[in-house]
């Protein structure tokens, strides 16, 4: 049932080509300062049909989604649902239209139950005498559409993708029939990817209808009845997933052809450049070993892959690595020359570059110029200063070098490094990592938010690095991008390596189960 607000509008003649659609967004614009986030975008989403929304980060995505389910206004236009105009000013009135959304980001509180996790905030005030029928409805939608979970459990004892059951019973709780996914496989391993989208094509058998948004050409063309691909805030346009292919999608996210593979040099793999024993690294609170006894090594003219779900230690690990947090216990060896006590300065001075997984935390000071954040890890010695002073026309000369060979769209190296687009700014942090020449290339995450023209340029980047005799340690949760990328591939689960595999002798199915903690 519709309950929301309609307006004049919606007494306009509805034809038989409107009748088509369950949802349609017309001329759809929102700003956030001077950024057009949406720019008169049109969707037309039709009744039991997945829909995938594809763009890269910034294209526009979630914030269309986000307006859809009432969490922003649009600046201009409107939501037509079922053929009446509606305006949806908050989550309440998107869900008495029938629409409910699953967050990338989690909305539960960890110390509370399933079942109040689903209650809480549901209009009522019989909370603990309706607790016993609400658990037996979670239950009797959990077994309707493959989405048991014990209502009594909490939610901090939950898997991940247990959790994303209790997100998606949360909507269904309160009689959603649209569906709206942000990211769903973010954070899932192959197997649980797989599990979910049998959930989802399961209840659009069932009637619900699926708005699913991703920048995984592979999961839309698996998924999905139709895409609709944005860039840059516009809609570029939709088309039949059976129409379509991955180059063809690809093209029209980016404006040019994606070259998809990856030509990495037939090198002879040398000696070991970082060698990792036993390390043991604390969380925050000292409570417990995030990085628990692990052992790696990495060899000159090797890109090895490490796998895993995030959270399982990888970040700690980069930090110890790197020489930004300190280990409790272990030898990281770099050329047999243990620097467990170097500091971050001085692992860059021996040869060690790193590409980190949030370029604006850790890897560019973001109201500096281009041309100055280039030269952060040597400012202070020659060729770049002598006696305290830069010389500041070498330093022109550098970026200007920089930006040819980089390609980094820029109109000047005198440009803020925030008012870049996040491709470039990933370019200037592989020039400076890379023109150092380094022998260890330590990389997490290095396409994170990219478009595939970007990422194209990321994976030949490190491919020249492998090249030119580094070792290369590459720290995704992206398998496509492992397997693209490694000679070997490792995959870390609670703080341990299970397993170092030739990725000749590997498949996507072992790495999942290894990535959920199978050690068979």
């Amino acid at each position: 049932m519709v309950t929301g607000k309609i307006t004049s509008n919606a007494e306009l003649e509805y034809d038989s080509i409107e009748k088509e659609y369950l949802i349609k967004m017309c001329d759809i614009t929102k700003t956030f300062g001077d950024v057009v986030a949406n720019d008169c975008v049109n969707l037309n989403i039709k009744p039991g049909e997945i829909h995938a929304l594809l763009g890269e980060n910034g294209a526009g995505k979630s914030t269309l989604m986000n307006i859809l389910y009432g969490l922003y206004s649009c600046d201009k236009g409107e939501i037509f649902i079922g053929g009446q105009c509606q305006r949806i000013k908050s989550p309440d009135e998107a869900i008495s239209c029938g629409i409910g959304m699953v967050h990338q980001h989690f909305m539960l509180i960890p110390v509370l139950s399933v079942i109040d996790n689903i209650i809480l905030g549901q209009k009522g005030n019989k909370f603990v005498l309706e607790r016993d029928e609400a658990a037996k409805k979670i239950k009797e939608l959990g077994k309707k559409y493959n989405l048991e979970v014990d209502p009594e459990a909490k939610v901090k004892d939950l898997t991940v993708g247990q959790k994303q059951r209790v997100e998606i019973l949360k909507s269904l709780y309160c009689g959603a029939k649209i569906l709206i996914m942000d990211e769903p496989t973010a954070v899932l391993t192959p197997q649980k990817t797989e599990f979910l989208f049998n959930i989802i094509k399961g209840m659009t058998d069932k009637g619900f209808t699926v708005i699913f948004i991703s920048h995984k050409l592979n999961e839309v063309m698996e998924i999905s009845d139709r895409i609709t691909v944005l860039r840059e805030g516009k809609v570029v346009g939709t088309v039949k997933s059976s129409d379509t292919n991955k180059n063809e999608l690809a093209k029209m996210m980016v404006g040019r052809e994606v070259l998809f593979n990856v030509n990495l040099p037939d090198k002879e793999v040398g000696s070991k450049v970082l060698n990792i024993n036993n390390l043991v690294v604390k969380n925050n609170k000292e409570d417990f070993n995030v990085v628990n006894n692990l052992n790696l090594e990495v060899k000159s003219g090797e890109i090895l892959g490490l796998a895993g779900v995030d959270g399982n230690g990888q970040t700690e690990l980069v930090e110890a690595i790197t020489g930004l947090r300190e280990i409790n216990s272990g030898e990281i060896l770099f050329k047999d020359q243990i620097i467990n006590d170097y500091s971050p300065k001085e692992r860059i001075e021996i040869g060690i570059s790193h590409i980190p997984e949030d370029r604006h935390e850790r890897g560019l000071i973001l109201d500096f110029s281009l041309k100055e954040n280039l030269i952060t890890a040597e400012f202070d010695k020659e060729p770049f200063s002598k006696h305290g002073f830069i010389n500041w026309n070498l330093v022109k000369k550098h970026a200007d070098e920089m930006v040819s060979d980089y390609n980094i769209i820029t109109s000047s190296i005198n440009a803020v490094v925030d008012n870049l687009s996040g491709g470039n700014q990933q370019k200037i942090i592989l020039a400076r990592e890379l023109n150092r020449n380094p022998e260890l290339l330590v990389a997490m995450h290095p396409t994170r938010g990219l478009d595939v023209g970007a990422i194209e340029y990321v994976y030949q980047k490190i491919a020249d690095a492998k090249s030119q005799d580094a070792a290369v340690l590459l720290i995704s949760t992206e398998l496509e991008e492992i397997f693209k990328l490694s000679d070997k591939i490792a995959v870390i689960y609670e703080g341990q390596i299970l397993k170092v595999i030739d990725k000749e002798e590997a498949s996507y199915q072992e790495i999942g189960l290894l990535m959920a903690g199978s050690k068979s």
